[in-house]
């Protein structure tokens, strides 16, 4: 059976539905605090600080689900699977997803949706202004994601789609300086991003070698055969008189 059939029809369901679970058991825990059933599993997860545990939770599973999209790439290249190409628009719009949740649960239920408070906190706490940033980096991926936007777009599609780099960075930067002692997950998240990024880096550095080195070959060849062609030219002139004398009659000569 067709491998790109088997990923649409089985693997991506199944992906969607692994990428949705997160936000699933918050719903159960929330609906569970709401009826008053504070002994289930989905309520009791969201500790004694519920409204700070689903905020913090939206925006880890956004930066997880942002690297993973990241990863896509290099295990696509590296681990020679193709088919992982087909996932990456959905895990690219499943991070924006948590990350947009992330950022409107603080909004609507930390601020009350008050727009001067957000101001302000984006203004003066340097956390919120990186996970600001990066939030508004995502929108126009997350618009641009349709094929209609990559055939109307182009080459700038691809450029534009370069933004999930410093949105990336800036999520790390956003989760480090939120947290105020124990720094080893986020430590392990920049890592990750670290390592996600310099391996694009060093494969554009390989490609841009590659191409200056074929152009300089192109280059070489084609100096070549005009020296090639001059020394012909410049044979074929000297061998001229003697040809023509030679193809003259005898009694010509």
């Amino acid at each position: 059976m067709n491998p790109d059939y088997l990923a649409r029809r089985y693997a991506k369901p199944i992906v969607f539905v692994l990428c949705l679970l997160p936000a699933a058991w918050l719903a159960l825990g929330i609906l569970a605090l709401q009826s008053g059933n504070v002994n289930s599993a989905a309520a009791v997860a969201l500790g004694a600080n519920p409204v700070e545990e689903i905020q913090d939770t939206l925006g880890i599973w956004g930066l997880r689900l942002l690297l993973v999209t990241l990863a896509v790439t290099p295990l696509r290249v590296i681990g020679g699977w193709p088919k992982l190409q087909l996932f990456r628009r959905m895990l690219g719009l499943f991070a924006f997803f948590y990350v947009a949740q992330h950022f409107l649960w603080y909004l609507f239920v930390d601020q009350a949706f008050n727009w001067a408070q957000l101001l302000a906190d984006v203004v003066k706490r340097p956390y919120i202004t990186a996970g600001f940033t990066a939030f508004l980096l995502l929108i126009p991926l997350a618009v641009t994601s349709t094929q209609r936007a990559m055939r109307r777009l182009g080459r700038r599609w691809q450029k534009l789609h370069r933004l999930v780099y410093p949105a990336a960075i800036l999520g790390c930067v956003h989760f480090w300086w939120q947290v105020k002692a124990d720094i080893r997950e986020p430590l392990v998240y920049a890592a990750i991003a670290a390592l996600l990024l310099g391996w694009r880096l060093l494969r554009s550095r390989q490609r841009r070698a590659a191409a200056r080195k074929a152009q300089s070959d192109a280059g070489t060849r084609g100096q070549g055969r005009e020296r090639y062609s001059g020394q012909d030219q410049e044979a074929a002139r000297s061998r001229a008189p003697v040809q023509r004398l030679a193809d003259q009659p005898p009694t010509q000569q």
